[in-house]
């Protein structure tokens, strides 16, 4: 099943960019903590790239990143490819097909210096969010950092009436999905040998940015 989310039927340029509005709003808050948060060089896995906008423009602004982008859904792939060619960023490869929910999947991407996740967690179940943390564990390099940026409960609850409201909307359309609470997101990470920073992020987001213990 498609979820009805705010960016369906987003714009698509002739060349088949895709422009996503949230992408556009979240880009510079997301950009200030990957500037603060990564490494001068190194490599970066962006799981679930969506429209590709982000990749392009972090790709940009941070050259010394070996930059991966990836989705689960192959038909991403052409807006992501057409982000990648508009931005001429020779540290941006071309995406590829990547299932963040597959078991083992960590496996296969190991070494990476920072894995960046935005705006998935609320959108699959909690088996897969498992899955999720456990291949990031695995693919982390020993310095390496994950940031995960969305929306969550704090203490079962949301906080606002508009997360209240997009929260219900999205069980009432999959029971399985809807966002995900901190405290227990922190004792997964936790589980896998990992620490958590929180960081507080614009229109009640947060940023959890995720390392090694």
């Amino acid at each position: 099943m498609s979820l009805r989310l705010s960016d369906s039927g987003a714009e698509t340029s002739a060349d088949g960019r895709r422009h996503a509005p949230s992408a556009a709003r979240n880009a510079a808050p997301i950009l200030a903590v990957l500037r603060r948060e990564a490494p001068a060089q190194g490599r970066l896995l962006e799981i679930a790239s969506g429209s590709g906008q982000h990749a392009a423009e972090f790709a940009v602004a941070l050259p010394g990143l070996d930059w991966q982008p990836s989705d689960v859904n192959p038909d991403n792939l052409t807006s992501i490819e057409a982000w990648r060619l508009a931005s001429g960023a020779p540290n941006l490869r071309p995406p590829v097909v990547l299932d963040a929910t597959a078991p083992d999947w960590g496996d296969e991407w190991r070494g990476q210096d920072l894995i960046l996740l935005v705006n998935l967690l609320h959108l699959i179940s909690v088996p897969r969010v498992e899955k999720v943390f456990q291949g990031i564990a695995a693919a982390l390099s020993p310095s390496g950092k994950a940031l995960i940026y969305g929306p969550f409960l704090r203490n079962g609850m949301a906080t606002s009436d508009g997360d209240a409201a997009f929260d219900a909307s999205l069980r009432a359309q999959d029971a399985s999905i809807g966002y995900k609470d901190l405290a227990w997101v922190q004792d997964q990470l936790a589980g896998l040998g990992l620490g958590v920073r929180v960081e507080p992020m614009p229109a009640n987001n947060l940023m959890l940015i995720i390392f090694n213990i």
